[in-house]
């Protein structure tokens, strides 16, 4: 058998095993997910039905708000507890200055759509447990790439095919490295960081970091 034959039988065993190891990996990560969900589900019941109680109570229905965003298999609906006022996009569109924002950054820093109680559940990342539920049908993961709407992938540049491999997660790298205080450019480079890095290692420690960053309640509105 000629060398460059043994060196070709060589690279697709190691392709095959990189394969199979990858494969583990995703294995181990949707089992990571359906447990988390299901205890973290188990676990804060009576926080989420507290939490829809107060929303009918300060601001009436619809409890959660269904936000359209990408995932690795297409578009779904990720599930929130509403956190604005009822005619929120109404005043969006009402507004110039607070629409040029939002088409600038995709979100506001100052949001008068946003309500008192709704302010206290994004400042904690309460209005996003919901989603656990997103994690169980599969849509999500635990940690990931944060999710973003199809108006914003272009803001991806040369990394757009790159960010359709993954689920959006949960929580991940840069919701636990400065959340809403990053610039959109900053995030586009952690999201891409943690896909090219992704180890069970890492989403590990992103999970272990993660409640922290929300008891702290810093760069989130």
């Amino acid at each position: 058998m000629s060398t460059n034959a043994r060196f070709t039988i060589a690279e697709e065993a190691s392709s095959v095993r990189q394969q199979e190891q990858r494969g583990l990996e995703a294995a181990f990560k949707r089992a990571i997910d359906l447990v988390g969900a299901l205890l973290l589900l188990c676990l804060l019941s009576p926080l989420l039905v507290v939490i829809a109680s107060l929303i009918v109570i300060t601001d009436g229905v619809p409890i959660i708000y269904r936000r359209r965003v990408l995932g690795k298999e297409g578009e779904f609906d990720a599930y929130k507890f509403r956190s604005m006022c009822r005619d929120a996009d109404a005043i969006l569109e009402a507004n110039p200055k607070l629409r040029n924002e939002f088409t600038r950054n995709f979100k506001l820093q100052s949001d008068p759509r946003v309500t008192r109680l709704g302010g206290w559940l994004r400042k904690y990342s309460l209005d996003e447990l919901p989603q656990l539920f997103n994690v169980l049908r599969g849509q999500m993961s635990l940690v990931g790439p944060r999710m973003i709407t199809a108006p914003e992938l272009a803001k991806y540049g040369e990394y757009q095919d790159l960010l359709k491999t993954v689920k959006p997660g949960l929580t991940g790298y840069w919701q636990t490295r400065g959340r809403q205080e990053t610039t959109y450019d900053e995030r586009v480079h952690m999201d891409v960081h943690y896909i090219t890095h992704q180890t069970l290692g890492l989403d590990l420690l992103i999970l272990l970091q993660t409640p922290w960053t929300v008891i702290k309640g810093k760069g989130a509105y």
